[in-house]
């Protein structure tokens, strides 16, 4: 997914018998060719999403795959959660063609060795989060692109999906959406999409000019919950009308919770008042829409605050989502460097 495309909803397959295997690779294929991916990746991809999901039927519990889009470039992403038993030797599971009946950890090698970008954390009696991504040759992540993550998915029986995310990426500042369009189904789908394509038009004004040009954006629409951040070498900006969750992370654990003022996006929003706190090396930015939990925050786990951007996104949704209503996650971790 290039800068500004539409984003994609994630796809949400609970891995509760070995029949969800087909199903991920079927998805992450369709996925693939939908992205233009060709020759050999869409069956790459199923690949990648059948081992994955093979490991989670087989030794894991209370195990998902989220399949989508890459965010920022062509290609797909594959994202396996679960909540247990994780692998007590990491390195012996990631050897290619290792298997056994007792240790979670079949196929990882190979999924490590097609993708094109690999993450994985686990934890003994906690779970594992895998991320493998897979784009087109050549069209890898290149140094100083910051390092991301983002799920998208709709309230359990709705397609459409009321929450939505943006990333611009200007020299080496980063500025973040999440947007939460009031309710969900269709309606709130628009709303979302409003502010998405008015952030998109000028990312680089000042946070408040952005809620406003997204306030007249939204005037025919239900309105929305809209949380922005920017992270640049001054430090981080934070500007919110509404219930999206800003948070900094740290290994070990949550270093800032940013506020929201009170109204909403399209109807009644009071003047935007910025946020600003100094840039700390190392830490993650999260921005989630109120379909996650916000408890989480109260006692997280060192496990969760630690995950890289990529898995991040995943673990908070598969742990601590609600169900009925959309959810969205958008982790921005520091940008990549060459060894």
């Amino acid at each position: 997914m290039g800068p500004g495309s539409p984003v994609s909803v994630t796809a949400h397959i609970p891995v509760d018998h070995y029949s969800a295997v087909q199903l991920a690779a079927s998805t992450a294929r369709r996925t693939a060719l939908d992205q233009g991916l060709a020759g050999a990746l869409p069956d790459q991809a199923a690949v990648l999403a059948s081992e994955l999901a093979g490991n989670v039927a087989k030794h894991a519990q209370n195990g998902a795959l989220y399949i989508q889009p890459l965010p920022l470039r062509t290609g797909v992403e594959i994202i396996a959660v679960d909540r247990g038993p994780g692998m007590a030797d990491l390195e012996q599971c990631l050897t290619d063609g290792y298997t056994t009946s007792n240790t979670l950890g079949s196929g990882l090698g190979a999924v490590r060795r097609i993708a094109d970008e690999f993450a994985v954390r686990t934890r003994p009696g906690t779970g594992t989060v895998v991320s493998a991504r897979l784009g087109t040759p050549g069209g890898g992540p290149a140094e100083g692109t910051p390092c991301v993550g983002a799920v998208r998915v709709p309230a359990d029986g709705e397609t459409a999906c009321g929450d939505s995310w943006g990333l611009a990426v200007t020299g080496g500042v980063r500025t973040a959406l999440v947007v939460d369009g009031l309710g969900h189904g269709g309606p709130a789908a628009e709303a979302a999409e409003l502010a998405v394509r008015a952030f998109h038009r000028d990312p680089a004004q000042p946070l408040p000019q952005l809620l406003r040009a997204m306030h007249r954006a939204l005037r025919r629409s239900r309105g929305a919950a809209v949380g922005l951040l920017r992270l640049s070498a001054d430090g981080v900006e934070q500007c919110a009308i509404g219930n999206v969750r800003t948070l900094l992370l740290a290994r070990d654990g949550i270093r800032q919770r940013f506020g929201g003022q009170p109204g909403v996006v399209g109807w009644n929003m009071p003047e935007p008042r910025v946020q600003r706190v100094p840039a700390e090396p190392g830490t993650v930015a999260l921005l989630h829409s109120d379909g996650v939990d916000g408890r989480w925050t109260h006692a997280p786990a060192p496990f969760l605050t630690g995950l890289p951007a990529p898995l991040l996104a995943g673990a908070l949704v598969h742990e601590h989502r609600r169900s009925r209503d959309d959810a969205t996650v958008l982790t921005l971790g520091p940008e990549r460097r060459e060894p």
